[in-house]
């Protein structure tokens, strides 16, 4: 039921509050619209989301990083980030378009993947983004770091397009697990 249909009717929004409240105590669906979290960020001047579950937890870039030799120059190396060894990953330059700047705003998204370890460097980390069903779309969308492979629709509100990056998509891609070069 909305609420606003009860603007009216002081006591029914009382009663379907407490109906909601109750409803989401017990774990329940309260039949509000559903909603979709992801994380936000940069890769150069372009703005994804991926889903919240794929990420295990966003860190700062860290002071050491051990290269691999033999490796592809987008695996920047590995890191030692408590007590877990995890790969870096430029996804930037794994992507073909250029070096992600390694300034102070550069931050390492660790993917939530059980079986392929890897922190994603990215530009920025931007927080977490909420959207409403009714905002996604699976339209396609061209993007200048070219990650179409890797997109799983986008999040559209107002003038702002929020494509949504698929990690293990891209974790699990040939181009990503041959990082040894040739």
């Amino acid at each position: 039921m909305d609420l606003a249909a009860l603007v009216d009717q002081p006591f029914e929004v009382l009663q379907e509050m407490e109906r909601r409240s109750r409803a989401a105590h017990a774990g329940q669906s309260t039949d509000v619209s559903a909603e979709w979290v992801g994380v936000a960020f940069r890769i150069g001047e372009e703005q994804f989301v991926a889903d919240r579950n794929q990420v295990r937890e966003v860190l700062m870039l860290p002071e050491e990083i051990t290269r691999v030799p033999g490796s592809r120059r987008w695996l920047l190396g590995i890191a030692n980030l408590r007590g877990h060894l995890l790969p870096l990953i430029d996804v930037k330059l794994l992507l073909g378009s250029g070096r992600t700047s390694l300034r102070r705003g550069a931050r390492v998204i660790s993917v939530n993947h059980r079986e392929v370890p890897a922190g994603i460097v990215v530009d920025e980390v931007m927080g977490f983004r909420r959207f409403m069903d009714h905002e996604y779309s699976e339209e396609a969308v061209k993007t200048i770091v070219r990650c179409e492979n890797f997109l799983a629709g986008s999040y559209r509100r107002g003038e702002e397009c929020w494509p949504v990056f698929n990690l293990f998509d891209l974790v699990e891609s040939k181009m990503f697990l041959q990082a040894a070069t040739e």
